[in-house]
């Protein structure tokens, strides 16, 4: 998120272009998007069948009747976002996240005697945090 001061932005008169740049919302969808909003004003539940992914979106989006997800200002805002962008699954104990880092920060702290749980735990803190940064 280079931009963070454009969103939100409201799926019912936001250029294609502009709806291309929300997490959550692919080609696909902004091409529905741009088709259906022709025909009426578009919520929350037009916007789940038309396959946008809310969890990401909920934070860049307003439209009819919901005016955001309302993350706060600042860097508290920002870890917020970061964390509802970050794919709860890529930190998960029972599958192996591919790294170009080697060896993985989770198998150093597990090495050195930190609990797996804590491990991850505190791995997914630090990218958080990092990622929030360099929003």
């Amino acid at each position: 998120m280079q931009h963070y001061g454009l969103f939100p932005v409201d799926v019912n008169r936001a250029p294609f272009e502009m709806l291309l740049r929300v997490p959550g919302i692919g080609p696909k969808s902004a091409r529905r998007i741009w088709h259906a909003r022709k025909l009426s004003s578009l919520g929350l539940d037009e916007l789940k069948r038309m396959g946008v992914v809310l969890k990401r979106a909920q934070y860049f989006i307003t439209c009819n009747g919901f005016s955001g997800a309302h993350p706060g200002r600042g860097t508290a805002g920002r870890e917020r976002i970061t964390q509802a962008l970050i794919d709860p699954n890529v930190f998960g104990g029972n599958c192996e996240q591919l790294s170009l880092f080697t060896p993985p920060a989770v198998d150093n702290l597990i090495t050195q005697g930190v609990a797996p749980r804590a491990a991850l735990r505190m791995v997914r803190e630090e990218a958080v945090q990092c990622l929030a940064k360099a929003l």
